[in-house]
């Protein structure tokens, strides 16, 4: 759906809620229901709608001019750094909707902070309603638009694994690996990545969420590659794990965990359609994992989805019985850690078709880089 349609379906949901008014303060949720996109930083942003008022925006004053061009017909409402973002948004919530009590929030997002901070200025609001699951079906099923954004964000993400194995010497460190692929993409017009390049060399990747240092590259080692690009609005994510070195080099049984992880991957993929459940795609490459050995070892979900932001709804694992539909789009990134020894990731995005499912990420899973 159109921003505008997505808008629209909204408003028609809310009707159906316990509240006065929705009070959204996710800048992703913001620009899923307009055009107006932001990162507001430690400023205070807000969004306020009702079926029945004119939307509103509560903005920065610095950003007053691009919300405006955004919402034209929207209400929109602005504050400088030395006024009290809270007396002013609570003052305007006021008059355009009727002295709400009933706010629903995404309850996952909003903080204590602000919550303390509106309460001073109306001791009377009433939190209800969890906001979380509406917008969570309304960014679960994604258009042709989106599907495209999300391929076109995908083939980014495949140049920059390219970059960073071309990149491989004996000596470079983890952080100038980054450095390069970083470079290179804000060359081609990628202006940030969808979330902190992650590089690891060895035994680093045993860690799945590792942060690159300055540990160097040595010769017949592993490379682990997680990373994604922010294009037109989608965010892609892809996982490789490369052999630097010779290939004769390669130890027999971190060659084996490889090809364990990466069949796990694809028979997960292969078996993903319309009305299978999540949890079932999690068990297919996770009992195929443990029946080789290697359960205890592979620590975190199958896969999370992806569209505007690289983790939103749903989570692919155990106990999630959501069944899969059409347009669905997630991830698919099985892996094996052993602390201090190996760590090894395979992981492509992907979306529900008619009778299977279509990649956004098509660089080589196996990869040897001397």
């Amino acid at each position: 759906m159109s921003n505008k349609q997505t808008y629209i379906h909204f408003t028609n949901v809310l009707q159906q809620l316990n509240c006065d008014i929705a009070f959204i303060q996710d800048p992703t949720t913001i620009s899923l229901l307009t055009h107006y996109t932001t990162d507001p930083h430690e400023r205070v942003l807000a969004m306020v709608v009702s079926a029945n008022h004119t939307p509103l925006l509560f903005v920065p004053a610095l950003e007053k001019n691009m919300a405006k061009a955004a919402e034209p017909t929207y209400t929109v409402v602005s504050y400088q750094d030395h006024e009290n973002p809270w007396e002013i948004l609570t003052s305007a919530i006021q008059q355009q909707f009727d002295l709400p009590t009933k706010w629903s929030v995404e309850k996952n997002f909003i903080t204590l902070h602000t919550v303390e901070n509106l309460k001073k200025e109306n001791s009377k609001i009433q939190w209800t309603d969890d906001l979380t699951p509406i917008i969570n079906d309304l960014r679960l099923r994604k258009d042709a638009d989106a599907i495209q954004k999300l391929k076109d964000s995908g083939t980014y993400a495949d140049k920059a694994v390219e970059i960073g194995i071309q990149s491989l010497t004996e000596g470079i460190t983890e952080l100038e690996v980054v450095a390069k692929i970083e470079y290179e993409m804000k060359k081609l017009g990628i202006t940030s990545m969808s979330f902190d390049t992650m590089v690891l060399f060895g035994d680093h990747a045993a860690d799945p969420h590792g942060v690159p240092g300055d540990r160097k590259l040595r010769k017949n080692e592993w490379v682990l590659f997680d990373l994604g690009t922010m294009h037109n609005g989608y965010a892609s994510d892809m996982t490789r794990t490369i052999f630097f070195g010779e290939e004769n080099a390669k130890d027999v049984r971190h060659q084996e965990i490889f090809n364990i992880v990466k069949t796990a991957h694809d028979l997960a993929i292969q078996s993903v359609k319309p009305g299978m459940k999540a949890s079932e795609i999690d068990a297919i490459a996770r009992d195929y994992i443990t029946e080789k050995g290697y359960g205890e070892y592979f620590i975190h979900r199958l896969g999370h989805g992806i569209g505007q932001s690289c983790h939103e709804f749903p989570s692919i694992m155990e106990g999630n019985d959501m069944i899969l539909e059409e347009g669905m789009c997630f991830s698919v990134e099985p892996g094996v850690y052993i602390a201090k020894d190996y760590g090894v990731r395979v992981e492509d995005c992907l979306v529900v078709t008619k009778d299977g499912c279509e990649l956004f990420t098509h660089f080589p899973q196996e990869v040897t880089k001397n």
